[in-house]
């Protein structure tokens, strides 16, 4: 397994994609190259897998990491947590060595990305 999606994170996913009223619906999670620390996350909807692609089941929703992402995320969780404020996604990443200030970016021991300006 790559990453790890707590229930609270997935019941929240389904939520999310039921609400798109769309057939054939993922979640794909993945790291891009940006941000002040160097990489950042991205969490979205999409229909098409790609040669390399990993694919997990977290009780029915399935989730694909692209094959360089995944090297970034081994290990990672992902949760949502709802407070007084509203909710979101939190990411725990034990890779990540470094992160921003907002804490939206970072970078790993391995893996600087390509810084950005705040």
């Amino acid at each position: 397994m790559i990453v790890n999606l707590t229930e609270a994170a997935v019941s929240r996913v389904k939520e999310m994609m039921a609400a798109e009223e769309e057939n054939g619906l993922f979640l794909r999670v993945g790291v891009k190259g940006g941000g002040c620390s160097g990489l950042s996350y991205g969490m979205g909807f999409d229909k098409e897998i790609h040669e390399g692609d990993h694919e997990e089941d977290f009780d029915g929703l399935k989730v694909v990491i692209d094959q360089d992402s995944a090297k970034i995320l081994k290990g990672t969780t992902i949760d949502f947590k709802q407070n007084m404020m509203g909710g979101g996604f939190t990411i725990d990443n034990p890779n990540a060595i470094a992160s921003c200030g907002c804490g939206s970016s970072f970078r790993t021991a391995t893996n600087a990305g390509t810084p950005e300006e705040c």
